[in-house]
């Protein structure tokens, strides 16, 4: 394959899958949408900046550094109020984004996995022909790596051995 058809394969494979994260972004609710948006400004410099300075003219006011406002929250209650339950709601808001981008990566994950399963399948596929091309020209492949590569693999079996190796090792949850 040349370079310029393996190119132009990936640009529309990026091509596709941008256009599927796009789609699935405009189609996911309002509420999902929104949580995604706070999170995305609470995450920036511009609502530290804003936080810093109403808190500073917060202070200042109620500490009487600024004569010309009266203190309205001597013992600053208020505000200790204002930031618990902002916090209670960031942490609200957060909570939904990463909820909404592990769900995402689990769907990138199962991709993967079923993309490397049929890789995987195909090139034992492939391994099995080549063999065949092997004997028929009498071509010697004693190597039992070969051997171990025309097998298939059964994922659930990996799993099954993953698992016991993690409970070997302490590991399970």
């Amino acid at each position: 394959m040349a370079a310029n058809e393996m190119a132009a394969t990936l640009r529309d494979n990026i091509a596709e899958l941008t256009s599927r994260q796009r789609a699935d972004a405009c189609e996911a609710p309002l509420s999902e949408r929104a949580a995604d948006r706070i999170t995305r400004f609470t995450g920036s410099m511009t609502f530290v900046v804003i936080h810093l300075v109403a808190y500073s003219l917060w202070i200042a006011v109620n500490v009487g550094w600024l004569p010309i406002l009266r203190p309205f929250d001597p013992t600053f209650v208020v505000l200790a109020m204002e930031a618990s339950v902002e916090a209670i709601f960031l942490s609200t808001f957060v909570l939904i984004s990463q909820n909404r981008m592990a769900a995402a990566a689990d769907r990138r994950a199962d991709l993967d996995l079923h993309v490397n399963l049929l890789a995987e399948h195909e090139l034992t596929k492939l391994a099995g022909l080549v063999q065949k091309i092997a004997d028929k020209l009498d071509i010697p492949t004693d190597d039992p790596q070969l051997r171990e590569i025309e097998k298939d693999i059964e994922p659930v079996e990996v799993l099954d051995a993953l698992d016991a190796r993690r409970r070997e090792e302490g590991l399970d949850r």
